[in-house]
């Protein structure tokens, strides 16, 4: 008997693990890609001798990733040279103060007892408490898959709810723990990895410093963009085919089934399932007749965006550690533009990705490769912006920034500059309204049963991976949709 075919939508991080798995479990499997590598917004730039990550340029929680090779047959740390960072990332602050994040205690407490009397202990005590946070919405909201909204709405999970503070603001919870506003940014930026704001994301986020203390922070040697080589290089051995370069157009349907790809050359393709790893509301928005649901997603909350200037520089700079953050001086006024105006303000915050640091081969022999990120507001269709006038102001406020803290000479080596705006990241990868940290942001009533589900409610052979359905943005749960899908279709779908 022939087996059931299955056409992938985007060859991003979830859309081969996916593939992986089903190819693994008999499933003839094809991937389309409308770009010329894999790995989506996890892929990388060379020019010139020098590397860039293109999107995710840290590795956390390192346990998901363990979970999701397991289930591939993969052992994930035999399958990268990854480093372990003793600094995570060094703080800049708005007032001139430094703060050097790291797992070891006995560099963690004198910086912090510095600048608070008590506040390492308070610090171990938010760390435990953020981690309880993780494990326990990993064992009862993110790693399992939500069928029905009576599975998702039910006492116990109501408790869970509570007891994961949901109910409270990152911004207020952290004010129990530290008085010093320093220390309060210090422990709730890390609510940018996933595009939300510190002022509003939920006290839940807090685990996502403390994974970082707890699990550690790690970076492969050749870039993040290894995760998607190693899947891609597992896909073909495991007879996933790849055809990249193609856009698909349209997803045909037929009463309650989708039937048929159209891609944008005019090929048809007819299957038994299909699974879009493409962003989900563009999905719904331009391949699929559902105009009322895509209208229905395009009210949600988005995640904001970024400015991302990736920089060849012909001087090697050691100062920088492998993660620099540059926090704003007029912090809350820097992310209300962002999140309230869907803008950039002046003096704004910013972050430095310095490979370089840790693996050499990202730059020619002494010579250097930055990415500096710069949150920005999303697209937004009733209050549009000049984004190349928003681009030269975010570079000239960088570089001043730069000059401020001691990097003066740095515009005097650039070689080459590549820059991709929300509008690029838009155009190039389909992410609706620009929203580089995973399209639908994260709050009470986009999570869970509450995200976009990862089946269709009409179409039950099409199936999505990524980042705007559960459970949520970030490589490791865009991961983890990845095993969760797939666990889906073999659930409800029989391979004989």
């Amino acid at each position: 008997m022939s087996k059931k075919s299955v056409v992938i939508v985007g060859a991003g991080v979830a859309g081969m693990a996916t593939a992986i798995t089903l190819a693994k479990n008999g499933f003839d499997v094809t991937i389309f890609e409308k770009n010329a590598q894999s790995g989506g917004r996890c892929g990388q730039i060379l020019h010139d001798g020098h590397r860039f990550d293109l999107g995710a340029t840290i590795l956390l929680m390192p346990s998901i990733y363990r979970t999701v090779f397991k289930s591939l047959g993969l052992n994930f740390d035999e399958c990268f040279d990854l480093k372990d960072l003793s600094t995570i990332y060094k703080l800049y602050f708005g007032n001139g103060e430094h703060l050097i994040i790291s797992r070891d205690d006995a560099v963690m407490k004198p910086q912090l007892e510095a600048m608070e009397s008590g506040s390492f202990i308070r610090y171990k005590a938010y760390i435990q408490m953020g981690y309880a946070f993780f494990r326990d919405s990993y064992k009862n909201l993110l790693s399992r898959n939500f069928y029905n909204l009576f599975q998702f709405a039910t006492p116990g999970n109501v408790i869970m709810l509570v007891r994961l503070k949901t109910y409270l603001k990152h911004s207020t919870f952290i004010r129990k723990f530290f008085k010093n506003t320093n220390l309060q940014q210090a422990f709730t930026f890390q609510n940018i990895y996933v595009g939300q704001s510190p002022l509003k994301a939920p006290a839940l986020f807090s685990m996502l410093p403390a994974a970082e203390m707890i699990e550690g922070a790690f970076f492969p040697v050749g870039g993040m963009h290894q995760i998607a080589l190693k899947l891609e290089s597992v896909a073909k051995e495991v007879g996933v085919k790849f055809v990249f370069n193609m856009t698909v157009g349209k997803i045909e349907t037929d009463g309650n089934r989708a039937k048929t790809l159209v891609c944008s050359d005019g090929t048809t393709i007819k299957c038994d399932l299909i699974v879009v790893n493409a962003d989900l509301p563009y999905a719904y928005g331009n391949l699929l007749p559902d105009n009322k649901i895509s209208a229905r997603l395009d009210r949600k909350t988005y995640s904001c965006s970024a400015i991302v200037f990736h920089w060849g520089l012909s001087k090697a700079y050691p100062q920088f550690e492998h993660h620099s953050i540059f926090l704003s001086k007029n912090y809350s006024e820097s992310l209300d533009a962002i999140f309230g105006h869907h803008s950039l303000s002046e003096n704004p915050s910013f972050y430095i990705h310095a490979p370089v640091h840790t693996d050499p081969t990202a730059a020619p022999e002494a010579e250097d490769s930055i990415s500096v990120i710069i949150p920005v507001g999303h697209l937004d269709k009733k209050n549009p912006r000049d984004w190349e006038a928003v681009k030269k102001m975010a570079r000239a406020e960088v570089l001043k920034r730069l000059a401020f803290d001691g990097f003066s000479d740095l515009e005097d080596h650039i070689k080459f500059e590549i820059c991709y705006t929300p509008v690029a990241w838009n155009s190039i990868y389909n992410v609706s309204h620009g929203s580089v940290f995973g399209s639908i942001g994260h709050n009470i009533m986009q999570m869970g049963y509450f995200r976009p589900h990862n089946r269709h409610d009409r179409y039950h052979n099409l199936y999505f991976v990524g980042d705007s359905t559960h459970p949520g943005n970030g490589v490791p749960l865009v991961l983890l949709s990845a095993k969760l899908t797939s666990e889906r279709i073999l659930k409800e779908n029989s391979q004989i």
